[in-house]
């Protein structure tokens, strides 16, 4: 039995992946039924990717709007994380995903806008 354990690896089977994975499978799927409703109501891929066009400001809002919320619930759980854990590794470890988060945010906008103009 021993011989086997390599063949299921502990952090792949526990309940947080799960958890995460059927997340993962629900917003793909909705994804996925949301972009087929939209080219059926509007008819044709061509005419979905039209409207998706012309409403793109109406997305880019929403995302500023999603991004001020991730950034107000960031605020509040650093201020919570540093009462807690006042270190220095912590406020280095805060300040790298930090970095890594906006960074990311800049290179997707920024991607959008380069497709998009």
């Amino acid at each position: 039995m021993t011989g086997r354990i390599w063949l299921r690896p502990a952090w792949l089977f526990n309940r947080r992946v799960g958890i995460a994975l059927l997340w993962l499978l629900l917003v793909a799927g909705v994804a996925v039924a949301v972009n087929v409703a939209g080219i059926h109501v509007v008819g044709s891929i061509n005419g979905w990717e039209r409207w998706l066009h012309a409403h793109s400001a109406h997305f880019l809002a929403w995302r500023l709007a999603l991004y001020a919320g991730t950034a107000y619930g960031w605020w509040w759980m650093r201020q919570r994380l540093q009462q807690r854990e006042p270190g220095a590794g912590t406020h280095q470890r805060l300040l790298r995903v930090e970095i890594a988060a906006v960074t990311t945010i800049v290179l997707l906008e920024g991607s959008q806008l380069l497709r998009h103009g």
